[in-house]
This record gives C-alpha cells, sequence and structure tokens, in this order.
C-alpha cells in the first residue's frame, strides 16, 4: 500500500477524536475547505457544536436530533439508516453555537465547509429532496440531493447521497472536477461510506478508484469497508463498486475556492461513452432503494441521458 493510499483511504476509527467516531478538517486532509464529523450520541446525549469558519449541514444517518442555535429550535426526525430514504437535516451558519440532543441516541454527519457568508439557520424536510435515479442497467444508482447547488442555498458546501445496489457501479465512468474552467469546478472531495451487510449481519465491502494525469499523479484503490472514507483533492475518481449482496451508501461533501458554488464535471474520455449505452437499458428495478411512502411522496427523476454533468 503506497503512502498516498494510507493518507486518502481512512478506515473506520482511524480518523476517531475525543469528540467524534470520524473528524476530517481542511487541516487533517492537506487541503483548504472541504471536511466531515460523524458525531455520536447516546439516548439523552448532548453536544455543543462550535461552527467557527465553516457552514455546517447536519445529516442523521441513524435516530433523530433537536438542534438549537440562533434562537431556534430545529427538530430532525431523521431515519433508521442511510438505506431508509432521504432525511430532513439542519443548516448550520459560520461563526454560531449549536446545542445538538437525542432523546433516542444516534449517529450524526456534520458536512462543513469554509462559508465567506453568513447565511440563515434553516430545517430541510425530507419532502423536499429530490431523488434521482441516475445510469442504467449496472451503472444504476440513487441519488439523494439534499444540498447540491440549485437546490438549497448554501455559500459552498455541495453535499449529497448516492446509494448503489449491490453488484452496481456507481461514480462511472470516472470523472474529475479540479481545475476552473467552463466545464469544471475546482472541488475537494470526500467519500463517506456505508455498507449494507448480509442477510446474517455479514460484514460488506466495496472498492473505490482514485487515479490522477502525469502532470498531478495520484493513485488509490481502495477496499473500503462500513464507515470507511476515502479523500479526494484532485483527479479522477470512481467507479465506486458495491460488491453483490452488500448495497453501498456514500455521503459526499464537496467545497472550492471558486466563487460561483456549481458542481461541473469531465469525465475521464477512455471511459465515457459507457453514457452512451445507457439509452438501451432500464433503471436497476431495486431503485429507488428505500421505503414506498417515501418513493410516493416524492417520486424519483431520471436526468437527461446525456448526463454531462453528473457523476
Amino acid at each position: 500500500m503506497t503512502a498516498t493510499t494510507r493518507t486518502l483511504h481512512l478506515p473506520d476509527g482511524s480518523a476517531a477524536t475525543q469528540d467524534y467516531a470520524l473528524e476530517v478538517t481542511p487541516e487533517s486532509a492537506g487541503w483548504r475547505h472541504s471536511g466531515l464529523r460523524v458525531l455520536e450520541l447516546i439516548a439523552g446525549g448532548r453536544h455543543t457544536l462550535h461552527t467557527g469558519e465553516d457552514e455546517v449541514v447536519v445529516v442523521p444517518l441513524s435516530g433523530g436530533l433537536v438542534v438549537a442555535c440562533d434562537g431556534q429550535t430545529l427538530t430532525l426526525a431523521g431515519r433508521a439508516s442511510v438505506f431508509a430514504g432521504p432525511t430532513d437535516f439542519a443548516y448550520l451558519p459560520r461563526d454560531a453555537t449549536a446545542e445538538l440532543s437525542s432523546e433516542g441516541g444516534g449517529r450524526f454527519a456534520l458536512c462543513t465547509a469554509r462559508a465567506r457568508r453568513t447565511l440563515p439557520v434553516r430545517h430541510g424536510p425530507a419532502s423536499g429532496v429530490p431523488v434521482e435515479l441516475r445510469g442504467a442497467g449496472s451503472c444504476s444508482r440513487q441519488v439523494n440531493n439534499f444540498a447540491t447547488a440549485g437546490v438549497f442555498e448554501a455559500d459552498s458546501i455541495i453535499a449529497c447521497e448516492v446509494i448503489t445496489p449491490g453488484g452496481n457501479w456507481s461514480s462511472y465512468p470516472p470523472h474529475k472536477h479540479d481545475e476552473t474552467s467552463e466545464v469544471e469546478s475546482e472541488l475537494e472531495e470526500i467519500y463517506y461510506f456505508e455498507v449494507a451487510p448480509g442477510p446474517q449481519g455479514q460484514p460488506g465491502l466495496a472498492y473505490h478508484r482514485v487515479y490522477g494525469t502525469p502532470e498531478r499523479p495520484i493513485d488509490v484503490l481502495a477496499e473500503v469497508r462500513d464507515r470507511d472514507v476515502v479523500l479526494v483533492p484532485h483527479g479522477w475518481h470512481g467507479p465506486s463498486i458495491a460488491a453483490p449482496g452488500h448495497d453501498l451508501y456514500y455521503l459526499n461533501v464537496m467545497a472550492g475556492p471558486g466563487p460561483e458554488r456549481a458542481w461541473r464535471i469531465v469525465d475521464d474520455p477512455v471511459h465515457a461513452w459507457v453514457r452512451d449505452t445507457w439509452t438501451e437499458q432500464d433503471v436497476d428495478s431495486r431503485l429507488p432503494l428505500h421505503a414506498p411512502d417515501r418513493a410516493a411522496a416524492h417520486p424519483p427523476t431520471r436526468p437527461d441521458q446525456n448526463g454531462a454533468t453528473r457523476p
């Protein structure tokens, strides 16, 4: 295993701190903008969060949460697990103090990005999260676009969830967003993974690939397990491959230096042709992969076939 792989693939527990099961900051990642913490609270547990320079999106991974900040109290119903459908979430501004409490306990992602503007505290309802089906055939996946550009206002953070049925590939074709141009945005990206267990609780696995260009080399081929993280500072990334029998979830957190909050990507030209094959295939019938009542309340959409700005 190379030093690059060890640095950019963070197995579960390897980035834990006294307060968090996972803590990735711009400083620890060796970059400037994106961060992620995972907070675990026991039943009745409480936590004080100082946002500092960061805007924060609080996303329940399992369980519910009450967030008190700037004179507002937001109650997040949450969900049983990341595979139970979209969740409601909370937005917290920079330079704020929030009190987080959970009557039943749970696990909560704190997605962060360095922010210039101070925006108001807000609640994002689960019913307002656009659910998108991308790709087709064995490249079918589901995207919960809860805090993407054009969906939810923020200063710089872009965040979404991707659910990939067992045996499928997502983040494919490989793509990158590490330069500023008319067709590409410079964005640092965090992948946080959860892997569904087998029918008797057997632990699952997945694989994730990151590779660079001659000018900016990077080389990661990681076997990821439940609650692992992969950091993508630059380069082509994908596929994320779900092992058969084990559905794969990942949370993406992105931010970058550009004044425009936008998610523009370019495909690796060697693999871009695969998009053309999707017109002849159906979306995986297992999708959307969440409770039927949520699917009925907010039916999923499928993007145009060209999908040029969608990983």
